[in-house]
């Protein structure tokens, strides 16, 4: 039932030539089926970051920033130069990485960090995020089109 469920989502995905053909029902539903798998990933990797690295510092974040960023960018070129339907870009990009990435989260550990007079790390964390973001923005592009 599930498989047959997912099949049939699947060939939707790529016979949606249009996004107002998506709206009244898919396009919610890819979102919804993207945020899921973003949301634990970023759960599970935020545990396993502190964990594995500790808790002065936010790690977890910090990785999932540097790596939503790089995904973002590659998704969105392969999917452009696929010439993909937009339900993929409604279920990898607004979905999954949409509830995957964490600028809010970001937000609140730079405040948090100015707040317990952390402000070298504070500074480090604020601008650091942003700057390499950007450059892995451009490493995901890059590498989704090299493999043309």
């Amino acid at each position: 039932m599930l498989a047959s469920t997912l099949i049939s989502l699947f060939a939707a995905l790529n016979q949606a030539s249009d996004v107002a053909v998506l709206k009244p029902v898919l396009a919610p539903l890819l979102v919804a089926l993207g945020a899921i798998p973003g949301a634990l990933s970023r759960y599970y990797l935020t545990v396993s970051a502190a964990q594995w690295l500790g808790t002065s510092f936010p790690y977890g974040t910090l990785i999932i920033n540097l790596s939503g960023s790089a995904l973002i960018g590659f998704l969105a070129t392969v999917i452009e130069q696929l010439g993909a339907s937009p339900a993929w870009q409604a279920l990898l990009i607004v979905g999954f990485l949409g509830s995957y990435t964490t600028f809010s989260t970001y937000a609140l550990d730079t405040s948090n960090l100015l707040r317990t007079g952390n402000r070298k790390r504070a500074l480090i964390y604020g601008l650091g995020s942003p700057i390499f973001g950007f450059f892995c923005v451009g490493i995901g592009i890059f590498l989704a089109r090299q493999m043309k």
